[in-house]
């Protein structure tokens, strides 16, 4: 096992996904920590409905998005509880998020001088081009998608929006192109 694996959260894997685009990382962190604070209570309440599809669905979206910013042990432990068709214990993943979010808070809290409020999408010289080079890339299934995520993150952030962005990010990194393209598609400028 990586000693990363063990880490809550990685702060330089998930900045090495975004070329080091600091200010972007912190954005995506507090997004994260929106859209994904209630997941494990979530997808314990789907399985508690015998609904293991959505249950499932959810641990897969919290995998990806959990990757995306450095969070490994979050990725191992939905990993183990999707691979297992939810018969793993959710335990262990809910506690691994609410020290997730701890420290996303105290990492965000120490930041809280130098925020800047998320910029919304504009326009940004070549992200259209980007865009459609992505696009096509998702839609060929061309896991080239990923280097031009990666390499052009601060580019594709700031004209598709943090939230689609990570939306695209983390469904490309499962390889789920398909959902990707389509976040992509309804996301664009």
């Amino acid at each position: 096992m990586n000693p990363a694996d063990d880490e809550v959260l990685h702060v330089a894997a998930g900045l090495h996904r975004l070329m080091g685009d600091y200010t972007l990382y912190l954005n995506i962190l507090r997004s994260f920590r929106q859209r994904y604070r209630g997941a494990a209570a979530e997808a314990g309440a789907a399985l508690a409905a015998g609904d293991r599809d959505r249950a499932l669905a959810i641990v897969h979206t919290l995998k990806g998005a959990a990757g995306m910013i450095g969070a490994q042990q979050v990725v191992r432990l939905a990993a183990a509880l999707e691979a297992s068709g939810g018969d793993a214990p959710l335990a262990p993943l809910a506690q691994a998020m609410e020290r997730l979010l701890d420290e996303t808070g105290a990492l965000l809290a120490a930041e809280a001088p130098r925020e800047v409020p998320p910029a919304p999408a504009r326009p940004v010289p070549g992200a259209r081009a980007l865009v459609r080079q992505l696009a096509r890339l998702l839609d060929e299934g061309d896991g080239a998608a990923i280097d031009v995520l990666e390499q052009s993150a601060t580019a594709l952030a700031a004209g598709l929006g943090v939230a689609v962005f990570e939306q695209v990010t983390a469904a490309a990194h499962q390889f789920d192109f398909e959902t990707a393209l389509a976040r992509l598609r309804a996301g664009a400028p």
